[in-house]
């Protein structure tokens, strides 16, 4: 076996290294730091893949690009059951692994873009702010008693929307969403979260 990451900082990839220390697998980081200025990840990255973002897994030599298709594969390929849904919630997973970033990531990456155009972008804030909202307010519905989106134990799932989970948290919501706060606080609580936080770096005030 032989896992790279390809980890930019303040981004989506330390989802990925939290799960492989979660599954005890040995890998290697190659680490890539924002543009000071704008924010974007550097040119080096394109030499791994031609849209130049994070993460990337290369395993024995194939790159895998998007997080979902990351978190399934390292599931599938050596999770060995750990992670993966019991096979009568595998549709309520494969819906909460492409939501993650499909449907939540819209509106936070929309406010991300718009915070930058200053008065210009005011017109759009209460759009955006009625979705970021709403979409929170559908996980805090979502999460179940066992407090995890599928089952009652961690999957994919988690992992997945432990970020827009996170994200909801850093905007001081966390009071206004009990649920999503336990669910990050049960996950940042965990070992492994901790040494992948450790080996990737804090990001976005974690």
């Amino acid at each position: 076996m032989s896992l790279i990451v390809h980890h930019l900082n303040n981004s989506r990839s330390q989802r990925v290294l939290w799960l492989l220390e979660e599954l005890g697998l040995p890998y290697e980081i190659r680490s890539y730091q924002r543009d000071a200025v704008t924010n974007l990840a550097p040119a080096e990255l394109k030499a791994v893949h031609p849209l130049g973002k994070s993460p990337l897994l290369e395993d024995a030599g194939e790159v895998i690009q998007e997080s979902a298709a990351i978190v399934q594969h390292l599931i599938d390929r050596y999770g060995q059951g750990r992670f993966a849904p019991a096979p009568a919630d595998a549709l309520r997973h494969l819906q909460f692994m492409h939501f993650a970033e499909g449907s939540a990531m819209t509106p936070i990456l929309l406010q991300l873009y718009t915070s930058r155009l200053g008065e210009a972008a005011a017109p759009l804030h209460p759009r955006i702010g009625e979705q970021l909202q709403s979409h929170f307010a559908y996980l805090e519905g979502e999460l179940r008693g066992s407090g995890h989106f599928v089952g009652d134990d961690w999957t994919g799932a988690d992992v997945m929307l432990s970020f827009p989970a996170e994200i909801a948290v850093m905007q001081g919501q966390g009071d206004a969403f009990p649920k999503l706060h336990a669910f990050v606080a049960a996950a940042h609580a965990r070992p492994a979260w901790q040494r992948a936080r450790e080996k990737g770096g804090a990001y976005y005030g974690f």
